[in-house]
């Protein structure tokens, strides 16, 4: 009765974030879902602001709450010190404590003297605070060997910060002013599996730039000011996302030596069909690619392993069947299951008559 009490419980936090997340349209941590983990006891991120009496989550709590946070009892190692218009890192930091969350305040800096009190830090929030430069270059978290998820989205940094921990598994930075990533700033965080930097001021990315990164999966360098697909990137990529760059092509390499690379994102780029090379998508382990939002008059050439096509909003007049089956025979068809076209130049009736030859997996596709 005890256990299926206790997961009736859990069912009913796990609801709650879900509808209360629905409805907290400020939070942003970089555009990627956080996934809590509630049968390894990781605590709710959300803020507890408004949703709890403040009475109830710290009634009985024995361990001594910083000011300016909430110490919630169910979770006695985290520590809620988010939209508290705080300046500083709260001081006297619990030593167990695994999660701080620090987001929405007006935190300039990140001491290495107040965080050193927390030697046991897992997940550091410091989303939309004011963070500059590159306060955070030096020893301040690189004696953090617990510290896992580090997420300083919607601040001013203008550098990636150094030193970080070799346990890292996410770094998210998205929305700052970064324009460049020195050589070997990575060098070391060989379990990081997302890094995001969307939303910055990046142009270039130089050849060292991504070393050490070797179980890298997603990489988030949307919104940026690149004109190419930037070159020397992790061979481990399987998500890349390009999207709101001004591409003014993509060249036959643009994605060579990107083994395993599954999802491509390449939405609202201004890509036109004379700058697109044939064999630009030529990569035979893609399953979705989205080229939504762009300039294209004609569907482009896209391996036959692709299930995923997203080509909504664009300018398309013309449908090739060769773009999905370049070549003839029973053997040959397109394993695509998903293909949008919406919002283009064309309708259903201009479709060639043997298209269900080619697209016979098809399960929908708009028009």
């Amino acid at each position: 009765m005890a256990s299926l009490c206790a997961s009736a419980l859990l069912c009913v936090l796990c609801v709650w974030d879900c509808v209360w997340a629905s409805h907290t349209s400020h939070v942003d941590y970089g555009g990627v879902p956080l996934w809590i983990d509630r049968l390894l006891g990781e605590p709710s991120v959300m803020s507890l602001n408004d949703r709890l009496d403040p009475y109830r989550y710290q009634a009985y709590n024995p361990e001594t709450c910083p000011h300016g946070c909430f110490c919630p009892i169910q979770w006695p190692t985290a520590l809620y010190c988010d939209q508290r218009a705080l300046t500083g890192v709260p001081a006297g930091l619990p030593e167990d404590t695994q999660y701080l969350f620090l987001q929405s305040n007006n935190i300039t800096t990140l001491p290495s003297s107040v965080l050193a009190e927390a030697t046991e830090l897992r997940w550091l929030i410091v989303d939309q605070n004011q963070l500059q430069g590159d306060l955070l270059v030096g020893p301040v978290l690189q004696n953090h060997t617990e510290l896992r998820y580090l997420f300083a989205n919607h601040n001013r940094l203008s550098a990636v910060p150094r030193g970080l921990p070799a346990g890292l598994r996410q770094l998210r930075l998205a929305y700052n002013q970064i324009s460049s990533i020195g050589a070997d700033t990575f060098q070391g965080l060989q379990n990081l599996t997302v890094l995001l930097l969307q939303g910055n001021h990046l142009q270039t990315i130089q050849p060292k730039s991504f070393t050490g990164l070797l179980n890298l999966d997603l990489l988030d360098m949307g919104e940026n000011r690149f004109k190419s697909v930037p070159t020397y990137l992790p061979s481990s990529v399987q998500q890349l996302y390009l999207s709101g760059n001004a591409f003014s092509e993509l060249g036959e390499s643009s994605f060579v030596g990107l083994e395993r690379l599954k999802y491509l994102r390449l939405s609202r780029c201004g890509l036109q069909n004379p700058g697109v090379h044939p064999q630009a998508f030529n990569v035979s382990t893609l399953v979705e690619l989205d080229l939504s939002y762009n300039r294209l008059i004609v569907t482009p050439m896209v391996p036959t392993s692709l299930q995923y096509l997203y080509l909504e909003a664009n300018e398309i007049q013309e449908f090739k069947l060769s773009s999905f089956c370049p070549d003839e025979g029973s053997l040959s068809y397109s394993r695509m299951r998903i293909l949008r076209m919406d919002g283009n130049k064309m309708s259903y009736s201009q479709l060639p008559l043997d298209w269900v030859y080619c697209l016979r997996v098809l399960q929908n596709i708009f028009i």
